[in-house]
């Protein structure tokens, strides 16, 4: 078993799979919407991930009538998505982190609140 990231497919193979020409699978990576590795001999070998690309390109072109430039947007779109998300998770786990390390008597251990004492003095 191959993993999700590991190229292992030929071009030939992955068209074949997803009855798709070569020449098409030539042309997303032209427009930079897929990258497939290259071998030493420079033949190209593609990944799952790689056909999972191809999948949704081919939804959003052949059912959805969107252009590659469209696609285009739409992945790098899809992608910052993603990266937001991950982000967001990250600062929850650092949030939630934080609240267990911190002193069970503050309210919310992300404040920190002061209190100050006035004192004034007669003339």
């Amino acid at each position: 078993m191959h993993g999700y990231e590991e190229p292992v497919y030929l071009i030939s193979v992955v068209a074949k799979v997803l009855t798709i020409h070569p020449q098409t699978l030539r042309q997303y990576e032209r427009e930079g919407l897929i990258c497939p590795s290259r071998t030493d001999g420079k033949m190209r070998l593609y990944s799952q991930r790689d056909i999972d690309k191809i999948k949704m390109i081919q939804r959003l072109t052949r059912d959805l009538g969107v252009n590659l430039a469209g696609v285009d947007i739409i992945m790098r779109l899809k992608d910052k998505i993603q990266a937001y998300e991950d982000e967001i998770e990250e600062l929850k786990n650092q949030i939630a982190d934080s609240n267990r390390n911190s002193l069970n008597t503050i309210k919310n251990p992300l404040v920190k609140r002061e209190s100050y004492e006035i004192i004034l003095f007669g003339e």
